[in-house]
């Protein structure tokens, strides 16, 4: 696998190595140790979960807060999205700014967002299979969103916006990012 540094520290793209034959193909979609030594710390997946959406479901920018955080290592299975990493941690040089990757079935990446930051993803095929790990479990209490056309943040999202199809929650629920809670 490649493990590609992205411009905010701590996020990052992970490629694959496939090999295809007139069979299809094969790859390690993920090996601890690897994973732990070029991240730099051990991060202790817990729970996989999976999703299916249509074309221009967006899902976020989702987060959870203080000590009920999550870690994710995020890919597709089948169709293509763009997704997104805002870091949410004030300390950090990269406050309020954000990664976007494509994933898709034919690039196979991954993406790894650690703790401290907001995640989504818009759906940029057909239909999507969205799957990834995480390092705590799902806290509803401590559930939080950042609105995925905030202003400060200023996601340029490849559909046009009246396209964006959004959950009630995601529509009405998220907030601004100088409302939002943070990590120091």
């Amino acid at each position: 696998m490649e493990f590609i540094k992205t411009e905010i520290d701590g996020v990052w793209i992970i490629e694959p190595k496939v090999f295809n034959d007139e069979r299809g193909y094969f790859f390690e979609s993920f090996k601890q140790a690897e994973f732990d030594q070029h991240i730099g710390y051990h991060v202790d997946f817990i729970q996989d979960n999976e999703s299916k959406s249509s074309y221009g479901v967006l899902r976020g920018l989702h987060y959870q807060e203080g000590d009920t955080a999550q870690a994710k290592l995020v890919r597709v299975i089948k169709g293509k999205v763009v997704d997104v990493a805002v870091d949410l941690r004030k300390s950090s040089p990269t406050f309020g700014k954000y990664v976007m990757v494509e994933l898709s079935e034919d690039n196979k990446r991954q993406f790894f967002v650690p703790r401290g930051f907001a995640h989504g993803f818009l759906v940029l095929s057909d239909e999507a299979v969205f799957t990834y790990k995480v390092d705590n479990v799902y806290s509803p209490k401590t559930e939080a969103s950042i609105k995925w056309n905030d202003e400060t943040v200023g996601i340029t999202w490849p559909i046009d916006a009246k396209d964006v199809i959004l959950s009630d929650k995601d529509l009405n629920k998220g907030l601004a990012l100088k409302e939002a809670k943070v990590f120091e």
